[in-house]
């Protein structure tokens, strides 16, 4: 057959021009090259699907909603918090904290941001974890494979970094996971084994037989780049295998805690006013929830309900523990936050990407007593 001379000219036109309309966020320099998406993009916007487990649940979720996708590429994502406009998560893979902003996409903040050998980590989860804002707005890093908790004094990763807990009784912390300040100042805090390398309680590197819940009384007055207080550091639960996402209700007389393995289970307990814990119960148990997942980072809203990653997507609770719904997703969910203004924006954080949903209920405000986020 005779080729058209033409032909060749007409297909350069046609790939330039398509290079030309085809655009992207920019992407960040890591190796799974993450891509940021235009808001409102139409082809990264879904119907929400969700299992309907309670008609409570039409006062939390609207009509019609939907489900964003507004950046992807990545590996297993965590620690998302909303603040100065960006959303800052954890690339624990990647071992960097990075930051989303609307029209601008993603960019490193931090690398790295946990391990900070020179030789190769070894394990799947070099990188932090849970992050979080106290009363003063700073940044707080639970350092997953770095086996502290750290504090930016400003939100720069230039700033000084003050330690807040690195060991319990003379012994390293294995790997904290995720956090929540109360009102007082004080930071409760999850420290199970998945950022030492084999993430089992027979690592070579873990020192404590105990995977905790642990509270530091006073860290929001310790003084920029002063040595943890190891000595105040308190333990407060040994009985969780797998201890992971932490949350206060909002008047903080229950604290929540749930754990990823073997149970799948979400605890409750009241808060005492030195701080400590009693009066432990089962919330939930979805142990026999076979779906990709598990138990992790978890938040309430203003009304009190818990929403928390689980088996297929995001569970939402009462303030009770009854299941209401979950909202389901194409891939494992690790945590979330809330964000915007009115704080009824849900950012979700996945194996590969990120989402966020509109919802009915303003989320409880991480800074305590704050009205909003920025």
């Amino acid at each position: 057959m005779k080729r058209n001379r033409l032909f060749p000219i007409v297909v350069l036109i046609a790939i330039v021009t398509f290079c030309a309309v085809t655009t992207y966020e920019p992407a960040s320099a890591a190796a799974q090259s993450p891509t940021g998406t235009k808001d409102a993009d139409a082809k990264n916007v879904t119907p929400l699907k969700m299992d309907r487990l309670d008609p409570s649940i039409d006062r939390i979720v609207p009509a019609g909603a939907t489900m964003e996708r507004v950046a992807t590429g990545f590996k297993w994502l965590e620690g998302p918090i909303w603040a100065d406009h960006s959303l800052y998560f954890a690339d624990i893979p990647g071992n960097r904290i990075c930051k989303w902003t609307p029209g601008a996409g993603v960019s490193t903040f931090l690398q790295p941001s946990g391990y900070k050998g020179s030789a190769a980590y070894g394990g799947p989860e070099p990188g932090s974890n849970g992050m979080t804002l106290d009363a003063r707005g700073r940044l707080t890093v639970a350092g997953h494979a770095q086996r502290d908790v750290y504090r930016f004094e400003s939100l720069s990763p230039n700033a000084t970094i003050t330690i807040l807990a690195d060991s319990y009784q003379g012994k390293k912390l294995n790997s904290p996971n995720d956090l929540v300040y109360k009102s007082d100042g004080s930071l409760y805090f999850t420290d199970p084994p998945y950022g030492l390398r084999t993430q089992s309680d027979h690592d070579p590197e873990k020192q404590l037989q105990v995977n905790g819940v642990y509270r530091i009384p006073h860290a929001l007055e310790q003084k920029p780049g002063a040595p943890p207080d190891r000595a105040s550091l308190r333990l407060l639960i040994t009985d969780l295998t797998r201890p992971n996402g932490i949350a206060f209700s909002p008047d903080e007389k229950y604290l929540y805690v749930n754990n990823s393995e073997p149970k799948k289970i979400w605890m409750r307990y009241r808060v005492q006013p030195d701080g400590s814990l009693t009066d432990a119960k089962l919330l939930y148990d979805a142990t026999a929830d076979t779906r990709p997942g598990a138990p992790d980072g978890m938040k309430v809203d203003q009304e009190g309900n818990i929403y928390s990653a689980g088996p297929g997507g995001v569970w939402i609770f009462s303030p009770d523990g009854k299941p209401l719904a979950t909202i389901l997703f194409p891939e494992k969910v690790a945590n979330l936050n809330w964000a915007g203004p009115d704080r009824k924006t849900l950012y979700i954080v996945a194996s590969s990407s990120i989402y966020r949903v509109r919802l009915k209920i303003p989320g409880d405000p991480v800074i305590r007593g704050a009205s909003g986020t920025k």
